[in-house]
């Protein structure tokens, strides 16, 4: 079946699409199934992961690559299969993942329990390929067709644009937030106070927990205690921070993507038993700081993303705290623009491409 709507956006062709040379090109998406569903993308997240994939920085990109993996828009053609109670006209997302085995193959142990974020055939939103063998095309553009397991529609009460940075940077610390028991009665530490930092200060204080933000410099400071954090670190300007707050944290999240972290340092902050969660990923490699987690039964874990199910989770959480996101609105027509501006460091927090 033919339709009167053309797949184009915004193509990678090699490392220098990162310079903001990406290109607006025509592509093929994935040969339908009755299991999918068309999207009329209305708006579509920048990702601190689309500028490590268009310049290849974690490991080669197979060019072509369309990013963008926090699409919102409109349901057009819904398959006689899709899952999810999708019609068309609803208001839907997808977030990172756009497939894994789930139980057509038998479940593995990860989709078994509701965690498809960490299957083994975890298909990416973009530069990966499908099931089916067809590359996967991201979110900046027009259209975008996605398996129906990872659409997931937006719940009444949480306007699309909030809900786009959502589906990967919300649910990248949402669902370590909730995993490792943020909550009422709990101190969480944030290291980085930028775009997955400044919703892991949203949803811990949803979550109720009280927040302290953890970043270099004095600059944020005031951002920090407007995003509602009680405290604020400055570990370049705040002398002898990592003493002073020795054992403060139930709870850390580390959101920085830099080799230079001191990890040790952060471990440090700590208390017995307490655990930080690390969700940046540098693009080099980082110590681990074993004597610190030794002295406190102290614990450095990992986390990605997060399942269909966290996400609907969080955007109802969303809906009935009213967390507001901080983003900026740019015109899908300037994507180039947006992603230097972007690795520039100018957004207060978040950009997301509108058409």
């Amino acid at each position: 079946m033919s339709t009167d709507y053309k797949f184009e956006g915004w193509m990678g062709l090699d490392p220098s699409s990162a310079e903001g040379n990406m290109v607006w090109k025509e592509y093929e998406p994935k040969p339908w199934e009755e299991t999918d569903v068309d999207i009329r993308i209305t708006h579509s997240g920048i990702c601190g992961t689309d500028l490590h994939t268009l310049r290849s920085g974690w490991m080669p990109s197979p060019y072509p690559v369309v990013v963008g993996h926090e699409i919102v828009g409109v349901a057009v053609r819904v398959g006689s299969q899709a899952e999810g109670d999708i019609k068309v006209g609803d208001i839907v997302g997808v977030g990172a993942q756009s497939d894994s085995c789930q139980s057509r193959d038998g479940p593995c142990d990860a989709c078994e329990s509701g965690s498809e974020n960490y299957c083994p055939r975890f298909v990416q939103t973009y530069a990966s390929k499908h099931r089916n063998g067809a590359p996967a095309y991201g979110g900046y553009g027009l259209y975008h067709r996605s398996p129906s397991h990872f659409v997931i529609k937006i719940p009444d009460g949480l306007a699309p644009e909030m809900a786009a940075p959502m589906l990967c940077g919300g649910v990248t610390v949402y669902s370590p937030l909730k995993h490792f028991g943020a909550g009422p009665g709990k101190k969480v530490g944030v290291v980085g106070v930028g775009g997955l930092g400044h919703f892991a200060v949203l949803f811990a204080k949803a979550l109720g927990a009280e927040v302290v933000g953890i970043s270099r410099k004095n600059n944020k400071r005031q951002d920090a205690l407007d995003l509602g954090c009680s405290d604020y670190i400055a570990t370049d300007d705040d002398e002898d921070w990592a003493q002073k707050n020795k054992g403060r944290f139930d709870l850390i999240i580390g959101t920085a993507a830099s080799d230079k972290m001191p990890m040790a340092d952060y471990v440090g902050l700590l208390a017995f038993d307490g655990t930080m969660v690390q969700v940046g990923m540098p693009e080099g490699p980082i110590p681990t700081p074993l004597i610190p987690l030794v002295l406190g039964r102290r614990k450095l874990a990992g986390s990605l993303i997060g399942s269909p199910q966290e996400i609907r989770e969080m955007f109802q959480l969303a809906a009935d705290k009213n967390v507001q996101p901080w983003i900026e609105k740019r015109p899908m027509k300037d994507a180039n623009q947006a992603i230097i501006d972007m690795e520039d460091g100018k957004p207060r927090f978040r950009y997301v491409l509108v058409n």
